[in-house]
């Protein structure tokens, strides 16, 4: 969650509630579980770790002044190494989802090459699970384990695909209409 939040912050300063708004839209209907508190527990954390800054900015006559946050040198540079990062299973599917969805509305990276890293990342695993398994007489309980891993491997790279395909016609779709 913390990566998340850095990253949208990427774009611009902006207030908690701003922040719990986009993450909310970028998550669709899985966003509806989030507690909101969670964005403003992460902040303060953000801050105390020196990756974020705050202050306050005049409200409207009838609003009380707001917080807006923005990142530090030493966010940004988290922010950076977080979208380099392509270990897997970590990032899980929702956070791997908004790392994209940050990184296209800050224009930090693109879309396509991070799933592309992390496909890279997958099928390095995927074939290192396979080789396990063929290469020695495995117990079958042991065996179980690996043949789950091979399938979750094996979904993640349909996702993945579904992913690129998602942001390679929206890259499109932006372009026209841009042109």
């Amino acid at each position: 969650m913390q990566d998340v939040v850095l990253a949208m912050l990427a774009k611009e300063p902006a207030y908690g509630y701003e922040l719990r708004s986009r993450m909310r839209g970028a998550l669709g209907p899985l966003g509806e579980a989030m507690n909101d508190g969670q964005i403003y527990v992460t902040l303060t954390r953000l801050t105390k770790a020196g990756l974020v800054t705050s202050q306050l900015a005049d409200g409207l006559p009838d609003r009380p002044a707001r917080r807006v946050y923005a990142l530090t040198p030493a966010g940004q540079q988290r922010v950076t190494a977080w979208l380099t990062e392509v270990s897997w299973p970590k990032p899980d599917l929702t956070e791997f989802h908004l790392k994209l969805v940050a990184a296209a509305a800050a224009r930090l990276a693109d879309p396509v090459a991070l799933v592309d890293a992390q496909r890279r990342e997958v099928l390095r695993r995927l074939r290192d699970a396979q080789r396990a398994a063929l290469a020695r007489s495995v117990d079958p309980v042991a065996g179980l384990l690996l043949e789950g891993v091979v399938l979750r491997l094996r979904a993640d790279l349909e996702w993945l695909e579904a992913c690129e395909r998602m942001w390679t016609g929206r890259d499109r779709t932006e372009r026209k209409a841009g042109a």
